[in-house]
């Protein structure tokens, strides 16, 4: 990782919510959730909302610019397109969605199938791709939210089985992409902190600007158009000026 990756180890990359209209009548994303990471959406333009499943039941959460909004591990969201939403997204542990921490809600048999789940997950390269990817997970998530309408939270707590299942032979992998990253982040903290302690302020002489561009301007997110930033290596765009705005 990084010397000095963004705070926290946090990942960032912009939605541009899809407006295709699903079966329900809705615009809008993929719902999945997170099994290690909460997520944060900090809204920059448009309107819409973000639907939520969690065992506490079914939420409904306008979203406008000036409104963040943020959701912890085993949460379903969705986000819904009202108008022209923009969304900046913060990412815990930055690394691991990546590496198959998101789970969609597709239907209860291709979660039980990986091979099955690796297909239908895959990156899309395709506007047809994408919407298909999130047909599929709509048909898993309205059972899920008719469910909890219902007052009944143990469809959801069965996805959650299931979503645990797909993820756990991954572990050994996501262990050291976060002592590399949100670890390692808060480790240097505290050993700053020891070293100011001590009166030795060594470390800030690599004080610098760090700016990143996009790696990727136009993908396929989960949910929306997505611009993704690689804030693990330089190829993703990060460089370090000087105090003029040089390269070092």
């Amino acid at each position: 990782m990084n010397e000095f990756p963004l705070p926290g180890g946090i990942g960032v990359s912009h939605l541009r919510a899809y407006d295709w209209e699903a079966e329900d009548g809705v615009c809008g994303g993929s719902p999945h959730l997170h099994l290690a990471c909460t997520e944060a959406y900090v809204v920059t333009a448009g309107r819409g909302a973000v639907q939520t499943l969690s065992t506490g039941g079914y939420a409904e959460t306008p979203l406008e610019a000036g409104v963040i909004a943020w959701f912890a591990p085993g949460t379903v969201h969705r986000m819904v397109q009202g108008g022209g939403l923009r969304v900046t997204v913060l990412m815990q542990n930055s690394g691991l969605p990546e590496a198959g921490d998101a789970v969609f809600t597709f239907p209860p048999e291709v979660l039980a199938d990986p091979a099955a789940y690796a297909e239908a997950a895959a990156l899309p390269k395709t506007d047809d791709g994408a919407k298909e990817r999130r047909d599929l997970a709509i048909r898993g998530y309205l059972p899920l939210r008719e469910a909890l309408l219902d007052g009944d939270p143990e469809p959801l707590r069965t996805f959650h089985r299931a979503a645990v299942a797909l993820v756990s032979p991954k572990i050994g992998d996501w262990v050291p992409r976060w002592q590399a990253g949100a670890l390692e982040a808060t480790e240097l903290t505290g050993a700053h902190l020891k070293a100011l302690a001590d009166g030795d302020g060594s470390h800030l002489d690599q004080s610098g600007v760090r700016v990143a561009t996009p790696s990727n301007p136009d993908g396929y997110g989960m949910c929306g158009r997505r611009t993704e930033y690689d804030l693990t290596s330089p190829v993703g765009g990060e460089r370090v000026l000087d105090q003029e705005g040089r390269q070092r």
